[in-house]
């Protein structure tokens, strides 16, 4: 017997997407007029394929998606919003048809696709888990014997018997979450709405998917734009783009030619190389070009936290002192410090004639993964001889573990760094 639990093949979902051109007035008899329009077009449209509205368009969400899951997987599903990820799972779970292909699903489908789908507003949790249970065809006797476990894991003992109108989108999941993953389903289809939960409650839920599908041998279809937790849970991977597949296979190499493709963009590869603007026309010493390189002496601002990187400092202009230093302050993309690095072997050398570069070694990189933004400061003792804010920025697409269990606290720890001057 095949241990294929879900097959699909050829789907496609297209919708019709309207372009309406809405007046800022619109009179009574326009109403009217535009009602008995769309009346007629609907009555004749079976009979003439050419009535339809010049100003809509069809868009196919999802188009040419096969693939094959086996019993006891964990597939994450990756990609840009309106990638197509949401489409596809309530396919899955049979919320929407497809419009074109099919699906063979062997098992029971649970799902947590948006917060309170499933609960009746007017019930309360706990007549929640007892419909969610019925639904999946459960009887009363076998949902009591998981009921204790999932009120323990949801947390909401206090609002059991409060209805779930005036729950928070954070107890909602809770309890959605809890009753999906302690329900007697072989299929597991999990969207992002985790993010909604607090990390604490996101940590908790990684872990009880890993054990579904390690232990219980339950399959689970993951929806997450963090690629931590999708490298962590998933041993497979599909990356869907305008609703089409990308490229499916192991995890890793999945999640890293996407993380390739995003961030290898004409815009952010401009930050490898930077060049003063005219804002230093007044000065007489300071930092003119920045460039970044890997150890391997080629340009890119994409790292892994087992990498190292070089900075190139250009200086322009003439100085008299010899005695100045350099320092470099990380930022992440949102504007939250990380740390310092301040030079130590620059004294005693003279910058008075052409250009001269300091090389700076940075690395390894205790990061969580994100951009980040670079700004530099030149020093001649307690003077300041240029600032140059965000001067180039970098990112990080494989952060160190240590670092994602301090993200809470900080986002980043010391960064080991060495300057030399490069004559």
């Amino acid at each position: 017997m095949s241990d294929t639990v879900i097959k699909a093949d050829n789907i496609g979902k297209k919708y019709r997407v309207a372009h309406k051109k809405h007046a800022p007035y619109t009179a009574l008899r326009d109403v009217v007029a535009e009602k008995a329009k769309a009346l007629g077009q609907r009555i004749f449209s079976t009979f003439n394929t050419l009535s339809r509205d010049s100003s809509s368009e069809d868009f196919w969400a999802l188009k040419n998606i096969s693939f094959d899951v086996k019993q006891g997987e964990c597939i994450g599903i990756i990609g840009h919003n309106g990638a197509g990820k949401s489409t596809l799972l309530k396919i899955l779970s049979r919320i929407t048809e497809p419009t074109t292909g099919r699906i063979r699903i062997n098992g029971l489908v649970g799902s947590l696709l948006e917060v309170g789908t499933g609960f009746h507003p007017e019930l309360t949790g706990r007549e929640n888990i007892f419909l969610n249970g019925a639904i999946l065809g459960m009887s009363k006797s076998e949902i009591k014997l998981k009921f204790d476990k999932i009120v323990a894991f949801a947390e909401v003992e206090k609002f059991l018997d409060t209805p779930v109108k005036r729950y928070s989108s954070g107890m909602y999941v809770r309890l959605a979450f809890a009753v999906a993953a302690h329900l007697e389903t072989e299929i597991l289809l999990v969207d992002e709405v985790l993010a909604v939960g607090d990390i604490e409650f996101q940590k908790k839920c990684l872990g009880k998917m890993q054990d579904i599908g390690e232990k219980e041998g339950r399959t689970v279809l993951f929806v997450s734009h963090q690629l931590f937790a999708i490298r962590t849970l998933c041993q497979k991977a599909v990356w869907l783009d305008s609703g089409h597949i990308v490229k499916m296979g192991p995890t890793f190499e999945v999640v890293r030619s996407y993380e390739k493709k995003v961030l290898q963009s004409p815009e952010k590869s401009s930050s490898i190389v930077k060049r003063r603007s005219a804002d230093v026309k007044n000065k007489t010493f300071y930092i003119g070009q920045i460039e970044m390189l890997d150890t391997k002496d080629e340009n890119t601002n994409i790292f892994s936290y087992k990498n190292s990187f070089v900075i190139f400092i250009d200086f322009l202009g003439e100085c008299e002192s010899n005695n100045f230093a350099v320092e470099f302050r990380i930022y992440k993309d949102s504007g939250e410090y990380a740390c310092t690095g301040v030079s130590n072997l620059l004294h005693d050398i003279s910058f008075q004639k052409d250009t001269k570069r300091v090389r700076i070694d940075i690395g390894p990189l205790i990061l969580t993964n994100g951009k980040y933004n670079i700004s530099f400061r030149l020093l001649a003792g307690m003077r300041i001889l240029d600032i140059w804010n965000d001067a180039c920025s970098f990112h990080i697409i494989e952060c160190h573990p240590f670092a994602l269990r301090r993200e809470i606290k900080r986002p980043v720890c010391v960064i080991q760094h060495t300057f030399c001057a490069v004559e």
